[in-house]
């Protein structure tokens, strides 16, 4: 299953998009809708994260298609790991939520998650999960409590 094109407006909506290389907070060279240009520039320690240099390629402003092209390559791991993760018949927005959380929180959350527990389950209120995933550094975040509610409408289209 692929995700549909609401899904991937939803996700750069609550992403963001950005069209040259920048420093995400954790100081890893990032374009596009959160695509880490440099994943080896991860296994760095924070401090030394700083001195890895922006490709020469790399250092211009990339167009709405290109940036559309790395989202759908890296989407794919994540229908695949949904896939794989909720081995049952979804429905189209079940998908795009699942893989819009995923995107999010990454599948090794969403692996132990509650949602994932109560969906396989079939329990009727596995939508409502999606809303205790709203904090981040141990706040409750506006922007989260809005993506949850949009994942959770969608899951539930």
């Amino acid at each position: 299953m692929k995700v549909s094109q609401r899904c991937k407006d939803m996700i750069k909506h609550h992403e963001g998009v950005r069209f040259k290389p920048y420093r995400c907070p954790a100081r890893l060279w990032t374009l596009g809708v959160g695509h880490v240009l440099y994943p080896d520039q991860g296994r760095l320690p924070l401090d030394q994260r700083d001195a890895y240099p922006l490709a020469p390629k790399d250092n211009r402003t990339f167009s709405m298609g290109e940036v559309d092209g790395i989202l759908s390559a890296d989407l794919i791991r994540f229908e695949v790991g949904v896939a794989k993760l909720f081995p049952m018949v979804l429905a189209q927005g079940q998908f795009d939520a699942l893989v819009s959380f995923s995107f999010n929180l990454g599948l090794g959350g969403v692996q132990r998650s509650t949602l994932r527990q109560k969906v396989l389950r079939g329990e009727v209120e596995a939508a409502d999960e999606f809303l205790k995933f709203t904090r981040g550094g141990g706040k409750i975040l506006p922007g989260l409590v809005k993506r949850r509610n949009d994942e959770r409408a969608l899951f539930l289209s």
